[in-house]
């Protein structure tokens, strides 16, 4: 059996885009049918389309909805790397970038004007993205010519407008109640914040975890060094916001773990941020994070709010290994969005051919997996 798919890059990420329909098609469990896809599990994924990475390791689920204020719904799938898994509970926002793009290339939105709205709704989460895709003239450039921070080469221009995306997840942007907690994890207590917007997340300082926030290029080593009490302190913060009911049940890919200290002297950005992405270090940033970070900045009694202050701003500057990446923050027809703008591009249009060993057929899990 054969299934045609895009491979796309979306902000720092890349991933395989499918239609809905055609997963549907193959009658396949999909917590079965991505792992074989992208050749899980191994950690080379030798034998799958898979980029053995977590930023490469992703595949969306896209779908024309019945729904005339949505555009395109769209379900995101973390494919694990060494454990044959899939991970449905939460969204990339990288990878979100793709979505009206595809919609454009493949003729479900009609472009218009200098910049086209797609109104996109995320199942895993419910949220209502506003994406904007630069369409000069009314249409995509001949040559895509938009760059980013943590990408070498340009794509299409793409803003992603999260409305109203506190506590999508949770139900509330601070899960616990409190703007900071405390944890024991490895010996010792830490003070974080958890935060619910755009993605779950919890905050730590970086002071805590003995990084020298005046040498952000530093970190990356430190942080190597405390993995295991880090997973630690996300698996606790987990059961804590609700997410799970013991440590052990814990998912890979939520809360994310953002570790934040002031910036030194000269340094460009509002703060320094390191995220962790599968348990180890984002190269750049989880979009989704960014969104809860920009909120947490701007909530008193965070371990963010600490180093940002509570000046109102309209634009966070936040410094990460591949650059300073700038989030929004705008009220438009009564409803907060919280944005940032990313490119995206289509690298590959091709046919993957369906491995015979998944045994019998059985209803495709899409739907369930989308609640």
């Amino acid at each position: 059996m054969k299934i045609e798919a895009e491979w796309m890059r979306g902000g720092t990420s890349k991933c395989w885009v499918f239609e809905g329909e055609h997963l549907d098609e193959t009658h396949k469990d999909l917590d079965s049918l991505l792992p074989r896809l992208f050749g899980s599990p191994d950690h080379r994924q030798i034998d799958g389309v898979g980029g053995s990475t977590s930023t490469t390791s992703k595949a969306m689920i896209l779908r024309r909805p019945a729904d005339q204020d949505v555009d395109v719904e769209f379900t995101f799938a973390q494919v694990g790397i060494e454990e044959a898994a899939v991970d449905w509970g939460s969204n990339c926002g990288n990878c979100s970038a793709v979505v009206g793009l595809y919609a454009i290339e493949k003729g479900w939105v009609t472009p218009s004007g200098d910049n086209t709205r797609i109104v996109t709704r995320n199942t895993n989460t419910g949220q209502i993205i506003i994406q904007r895709v630069a369409t000069p003239a009314g249409a995509l450039p001949i040559v895509p010519n938009a760059e980013m921070p943590g990408v070498v080469f340009p794509g299409y221009r793409v803003g992603l407008g999260f409305k109203d995306p506190a506590g999508k997840t949770t139900g509330k942007l601070l899960p616990t109640g409190e703007p900071t907690d405390t944890i024991s994890a490895g010996g010792t207590r830490w003070t974080v914040s958890m935060v619910d917007a755009g993605a779950p997340v919890v905050i730590v300082k970086a002071e805590e975890l003995g990084l020298d926030t005046a040498r952000f290029e530093s970190w990356q080593a430190g942080v190597m060094l405390q993995l295991d009490t880090l997973d630690q302190i996300r698996r606790q913060a987990a059961v804590r916001m609700g997410l799970a009911p013991t440590v052990k049940d814990a998912a890979r890919a939520i809360p994310k773990l953002a570790i934040v200290g002031a910036p030194g002297a000269g340094d460009t950005g509002d703060v320094n941020v390191m995220m962790l992405s599968m348990g180890k270090p984002h190269p750049a940033l989880a979009i989704t994070g960014s969104i809860a970070l920009t909120l947490a900045a701007s909530t008193p009694g965070t371990v963010l709010n600490s180093i940002t202050g509570s000046e109102p701003r309209s634009i966070l500057r936040l410094r990460t290994p591949a650059g300073v990446i700038e989030t929004w923050s705008e009220e438009r027809d009564g409803s907060l969005l919280v944005g940032v703008d990313r490119t995206a591009r289509t690298i590959a249009t091709t046919t993957l051919h369906l491995p015979e060993l998944l045994g019998s057929a059985v209803e495709p899990s899409f739907a369930s997996a989308a609640q």
